[in-house]
């Protein structure tokens, strides 16, 4: 079968290598002129299972207020005109309930965990580097409050057989040492130590020129304008410059941009980009910076070792597709690794990057059919498009393979929003 993918980061690239796994005669389209240009490239590095939670919990729109009065808040809301944000919004928050946070949490855990696994098992494959680390992850609480609330999360972690452990701060300090420097800073951890890091943009170029052996071609610096239909299908991908390439079936992994892409067909994904913010930084004394990744649970930001680099990332900014880079963000970037790290590494050379992580209310990625017979959609990863790129790329390719996939996908696809597919 021919298979047009059309977006080439971390969850285009991977649909593409199991696509082309599959036996399917892959096509890459994306308008940048290589893999992982965009929302792939620079993002906190975390392959984390174990922290896949859906932004719409119990207690976020009161929290979120909290926030927004913060210095450095991890959450920034810009007045909009546009719509489609407000109604994002109003289905995040009608998420934001004790059962539906379990259910979104629930299948959240189930992709990332698969997701987890087929990234072990492609890494065997290939032998792919990325500088990658198996070394877990550190939630790390700076009250007593976040401590004593530790249970919400570990419920489902239960449910599913998710490794962790409840940490005091020398529990803490065993993990990451560096902590040692600053005992004073928190109170104790959360440990997930199936979680793993990596470079992202490294991992999604390496793999695709892994894919272009497999004879996976790649177009780049093709700009897609539409999607042209007949008969209940697809019929081709019109470029901007007019010419229209055709296949047998159609995947949209355009992150943020899928929305855009798909509307005119009617169908309307719930996917909003929600703005992040890195920082990346060379390490100046590796004893000083982090083994692994820490996530600050005070300011939701997560500090990532790669390699002879720390990468900060975090904050979400609801400000449509604006790539302004704002210097209030990167100060609370660099507040918070200053305080756990601060002689890890040289802020004086890092470089400030920001990208659109596509959203949906629910915090599920919307993976899978769509009414017409030859579209499907991989699309929605929120901030864990890199945990969850190979367990969802997997996934889509048993779907258009006909194959029986190895975790339930049923209730992935746009059809779980009523009135959308």
């Amino acid at each position: 079968m021919r298979v047009l993918v059309l977006g080439s980061g971390v969850v285009g690239v991977t649909s593409a290598y199991y696509l082309a796994k599959a036996g399917h005669e892959v096509t890459v389209l994306d308008r940048q002129p290589a893999a992982g240009l965009e929302t792939s490239f620079a993002n906190a590095g975390q392959v984390s299972p174990g922290y896949s939670s859906p932004w719409a919990a119990p207690g976020i729109p009161v929290k979120a207020l909290r926030w927004l009065m913060m210095r450095h808040r991890p959450l920034v809301i810009r007045p909009s005109v546009d719509m489609r944000f407000y109604g994002w919004l109003a289905r995040m928050l009608a998420n934001c309930t004790e059962d539906a946070y379990r259910r979104n949490k629930a299948r959240m855990v189930r992709v990332a965990e698969y997701s987890r696994d087929a990234l072990i098992a492609l890494r065997g494959e290939t032998g792919i580097e990325y500088d990658h680390r198996e070394r877990g992850t550190l939630q790390l609480f700076r009250t007593q409050k976040q401590l004593d609330h530790v249970g919400d999360d570990t419920v489902v972690l239960n449910q599913y057989g998710v490794p962790y452990t409840v940490l005091d701060p020398a529990g803490c300090i065993a993990a990451e040492p560096a902590l040692a420097r600053v005992s004073n800073k928190f109170v104790g951890g959360l440990r997930l130590p199936g979680d793993e890091t990596g470079d992202a943009h490294l991992f999604t170029q390496r793999l695709a020129a892994i894919c272009a052996g497999l004879g996976v071609t790649f177009r780049y610096g093709s700009a897609i304008s539409g999607l042209s239909a007949a008969g209940g299908a697809i019929s081709g991908v019109v470029l901007a410059n007019g010419e229209s390439v055709t296949a047998d079936a159609y995947v949209a992994a355009l992150g943020s941009f899928t929305p855009a892409l798909l509307k005119p067909l009617g169908i309307d994904l719930p996917v909003y980009p929600v703005k992040g913010y890195s920082l990346t930084i060379p390490v100046v004394e590796p004893e000083a910076a982090p083994v692994s990744t820490v996530m600050d649970e005070s300011y939701k930001i997560a500090i990532t070792r790669l390699g002879d680099r720390i990468r900060v990332g975090g904050t979400a900014e609801l400000a449509g597709f604006s790539a302004l880079l704002r210097e209030p963000r990167r100060s609370t970037l660099l507040h918070s690794v200053g305080d756990l790290f601060p002689d890890g590494g040289d802020v004086s050379r890092a470089t400030f990057w920001t990208g659109l992580r596509p959203m949906t209310p629910d915090g599920t990625p919307i993976v899978g059919a769509t009414r017409y017979a030859n579209l499907f959609t991989n699309t929605g990863h929120g901030t864990l498009g890199w945990t969850m790129a190979c367990g969802s790329g997997r996934l889509l390719a048993d779907l258009i393979s006909g194959v029986a996939p190895e975790i339930d996908g049923a209730d992935l696809s746009v059809a779980r929003y009523a009135g959308a597919a």
